[in-house]
């Protein structure tokens, strides 16, 4: 089986064109389905719908949760489907077998005053400071995913129009820089940027202390840090901070397909969980005005 999976781990990386976080998830889901079935004395080829069924409860039964089962399942289906395709299996056990159902979870977001308060937070009295001020109200005023923020180089931004072009697979969007963000970022720029890296030919837009591109985990510690020294009790991420930009936006009027645009979703039907977040005194105007409320 250690052939198979390499052949295909190979393919949909040379061919899918996924982004590395997505193979990192298919090459652990493949080898722990590998090291199960290897356990339980199975030949892969083998395998019929009960058994992924079966293996699908001991994922519950591990308490995985339903999320992380059903990218397994994906997983495992993407992995037949390449072995029926050539000609390794004859039928692929996973056809019929419904992927679990998720609920959508409640997305947690800061009110403006945690959001001032923790862009506050870093101050322009070291290269440091510069950066993570920079970075932090980049993050609000993008809503970018953390991974599309780290993997952005300097020619990304334009200046002169207030935008960020970001680029994820074979797709691109331009995002709006408000003043703030754009203030931040130039002084970045000029002050601290060039400063900090070592070497002229490095393309990231935000690195680290050494120079280098900064990481997600990179990110994520700058986030927490920032989070205590305001003492937010709420769990802060960079998630959290996309999710507080979509939800501010709707709150001030702005179209749902815009901020659909703005956040890449591809269907507008996973921007909508932030209607739930609309400012009440919309509901208090439409109750006391319209006639039939």
């Amino acid at each position: 089986m250690d052939k198979q999976i390499s052949s295909f781990l190979n393919f949909i990386e040379n061919d899918k064109k996924l982004s590395n976080n997505t193979l990192q998830s298919y090459r652990r889901d493949i080898l722990q389905y590998k090291n199960y079935i290897e356990l339980k004395k199975l030949d892969y080829s083998k395998i019929n719908s009960n058994d992924i069924k079966i293996y699908l409860q001991y994922l519950h039964d591990i308490n995985k949760k339903a999320s992380t089962i059903s990218r397994n399942l994906a997983s495992i289906r993407l992995f037949y489907q390449y072995e029926l395709k050539n000609s390794k299996i004859k039928i692929d056990p996973t056809e019929g077998i419904q992927l679990p159902k998720i609920e959508k979870r409640v997305p947690s977001i800061l009110t403006a005053q945690e959001v001032s308060l923790l862009l506050e937070q870093p101050k322009n009295i070291d290269l440091k400071g510069i950066r993570d001020k920079a970075m932090l109200e980049f993050a609000y005023a993008t809503g970018m995913r953390v991974t599309e923020i780290i993997s952005l180089n300097i020619e990304d931004v334009n200046f002169e129009n207030s935008y960020v072009v970001c680029k994820t697979a074979n797709k691109q969007r331009n995002i709006p820089l408000g003043s703030m963000s754009l203030k931040a970022l130039k002084q970045y720029i000029e002050e601290a940027r060039l400063i900090i890296i070592k070497d002229e030919n490095e393309k990231a837009l935000f690195v680290n202390i050494n120079g280098k591109r900064l990481t997600r985990q990179g990110f994520w510690k700058i986030i927490k840090y920032y989070k205590e020294q305001a003492h937010i009790s709420k769990d802060i991420t960079p998630h959290v901070l996309r999710h507080s930009f979509a939800t501010h936006l709707l709150q001030n009027g702005a179209e749902l397909k815009a901020i659909q645009t703005m956040l890449g979703h591809s269907d507008i039907s996973s921007t909508q969980i932030y209607m739930q977040f609309q400012d009440e005194s919309l509901k208090n105007i439409y109750n006391k005005a319209h006639p039939r409320a």
